[in-house]
């Protein structure tokens, strides 16, 4: 087994709540059409990675580094600021919601079940060019580092 590593383009979209929609005598849920596009967009490029490998079947590590962009509107100072760490993204999208909403997308394709998922590490930073990567290693590849070995 070994590592899987796939880059996501463009800005990242966390995992909305689902929706709601009245049928008749019936309601019906249905997910946000951006966090569904967002999840096809992931799904295809695990599968590239994937390059037809089974999905790992073990416990896994996965980490996720989000890039996003500064806006527009801020000075070229301040873009510069935060483009070398100075100035940290504090606004949307929510590490949790983006992590959710790969991990989902990856069920089936990189992982059988996002359960397997047992280490999780996220992070989001500013880049000149918006995109996430995503690294999945078999839980036998990861060295925790609070963790002596046996």
């Amino acid at each position: 087994m070994t590592e899987i590593k796939f880059t996501i383009p463009g800005a990242p979209v966390g995992k909305g709540r689902p929706k709601f929609a009245r049928r008749g005598k019936f309601v019906q849920a249905y997910t946000p059409e951006k966090t569904a596009s967002y999840e096809s967009l992931v799904k295809l490029v695990a599968s590239q990675a994937m390059d037809g490998r089974p999905p790992l079947d073990v416990a896994a590590s996965v980490w996720i580094e989000i890039y996003i962009t500064p806006p527009a509107s801020w000075s070229k100072k301040k873009r510069d600021l935060a483009l070398r760490g100075g100035v940290m993204p504090t606004g949307k999208p929510d590490l949790d919601n983006v992590a959710k909403a790969i991990l989902d997308a990856c069920n089936g394709i990189a992982l059988t079940d996002d359960a397997l998922a047992c280490c999780l590490s996220v992070s989001k930073e500013y880049r000149e060019v918006a995109q996430t990567v995503v690294t999945i290693n078999p839980r036998a590849l990861f060295e925790h580092p609070f963790v002596e070995a046996a």
